[in-house]
């Protein structure tokens, strides 16, 4: 990283509205050194009056289903159709074994990263649980300082882990391609239960029928889920990314939920209840980065990991021993 410039000369260019700061700042966010980190919360703590203004939205799907090709026509259509101001927070797999990512995502969405009201910011996935960059939330706070008024979270993909999108977002939207009778079987339950919407792509030329019937099948299937605690019933729509039809309709969905949420309280409910889910997961964090800090923790981490894995403890009792060495 440059010379890092003075931090409330920082927050006020990003509060302006200027990307190249926004973007520096969200390297600093993401950079694990301990003197990086500490700018950061600095960073965050003078943007934070600033934020929370937006609409988080997450989009996730089956491989295949074209989430990027989603994103841009989608974003794209906010921009210009209604004016506003778009991030979109793209988080790439990154391989376990490099431990390196592709971040494509700018190369994949090539009219929505020239837009002047969008901007775009893929971050490796690392090691985080439900694809999502370590510090996805973070980011989110210094774009919606930055004026963005619509925050899109794309995720690795479809699995048990997305909850942790599903708590840092007010809209979770689940992408998928026709053929119901088939994907039905497959789908993890648990992502159908948190979508607020449910989305049939490529719905264009001979596979626009198929869209419509697959629709129709994920719309019974959602009928028999339980009920939403915001009182909220989940849609099913279809669109195609290549020609643009029904992206308006998704939004439309999105505006429907909003306007209900904050008409019965329960879009601000949510927001309290993220906020404590993600200092309780930094509680955790912070208590592994200590454990790892220790030399003498540290090792004994290893030594009872190992012990857990060839079944001479168990994770519990392992869990407990561990925390009784640590000083009070």
């Amino acid at each position: 990283m440059k010379k890092l410039p003075d931090i409330n000369e920082w927050s006020n260019a990003i509060i302006g509205g200027d990307i190249a700061y926004l973007s520096r700042g969200i390297t600093l966010v993401e950079s694990t050194l301990s003197e990086h980190q500490q700018l950061a919360e600095q960073l965050l703590e003078l943007c934070l009056p600033h934020a929370g203004k937006s609409i988080r939205i997450g989009i996730t799907g089956v491989p295949g289903v074209g989430k990027s090709s989603f994103i841009e026509k989608f974003g794209v259509y906010l921009a210009d159709t209604l004016q506003k101001k778009v991030a979109v927070l793209a988080i790439d797999p990154t391989s376990s074994k490099s431990k390196g990512s592709i971040l494509g995502d700018k190369t994949r969405m090539e009219q929505l990263a020239i837009h002047p009201r969008a901007f775009i910011r893929p971050s490796a996935a690392g090691e985080s649980l439900g694809g999502v960059a370590r510090k996805t939330r973070e980011s989110i706070y210094l774009c919606e300082a930055a004026g963005y008024e619509i925050i899109l979270v794309e995720t690795v993909g479809v699995g048990q882990s997305e909850t942790m999108v599903h708590g840092m977002v007010d809209f979770f939207l689940l992408l998928m391609l026709s053929g119901a009778g088939d994907e039905l079987q497959g789908i993890k339950r648990g992502i159908m239960e948190m979508a607020d919407a449910l989305i049939i792509t490529k719905a264009d030329g001979e596979n626009k029928l198929k869209a419509k019937t697959a629709a129709t099948e994920y719309k019974r299937a959602l009928h028999l889920l339980p009920a939403h605690e915001a009182g909220w019933i989940p849609e099913t729509s279809i669109c195609s990314s290549l020609t643009g039809e029904g992206i308006d309709e998704v939004w439309n969905i999105i505006d429907k939920y909003f306007r209900h949420t904050n008409l019965n309280g329960y879009f601000e409910a949510k927001r309290k209840q993220q906020a404590i889910f993600w200092m309780n997961e930094t509680i955790h964090n912070g208590v592994m980065e200590w454990f790892k800090q220790l030399p003498d923790l540290n090792n004994k981490l290893e030594e009872i990991t190992k012990q857990v894995q060839e079944g001479k403890i168990t994770s519990y009792a392992a869990a407990k021993h561990l925390l009784k060495q640590l000083p009070v």
